[in-house]
């Protein structure tokens, strides 16, 4: 089964980024449905390109699922700061449920 891959375009020494960062490096996202592969990506890096900076410099941090499935990216909605790990996680499956179930 392919996994599909969630990506955090981050930035180095931001608060929030370090936050959403944080949590979903601790929760296991291999056990939603379908399993997914979290890469963290720093938006001021040189391997990022102009286009994605331009787009997301100033909201990050941003999650973005990159579906092999639905063969797109598709921004999800922002993280709530508050949420617990095992809440995030609920919201993630949640979001994944929508996006699967309108395809």
């Amino acid at each position: 089964m392919n996994s599909e891959t969630l990506i955090l375009y981050s930035r180095k020494g931001c608060c929030l980024c370090q936050a959403v960062e944080n949590k979903l490096s601790n929760i296991c996202l291999k056990n939603l449905k379908p399993s997914i592969v979290l890469y963290i990506i720093d938006i001021d890096s040189k391997k990022v390109s102009l286009d994605i900076k331009m787009k997301y410099t100033n909201e990050v941090p941003v999650v973005v699922l990159d579906s092999n499935r639905l063969s797109k990216k598709i921004e999800l909605p922002r993280v709530p700061p508050r949420l617990k790990e095992d809440m995030l996680l609920s919201w993630i499956q949640k979001n994944l449920n929508i996006l699967y179930k309108t395809s």
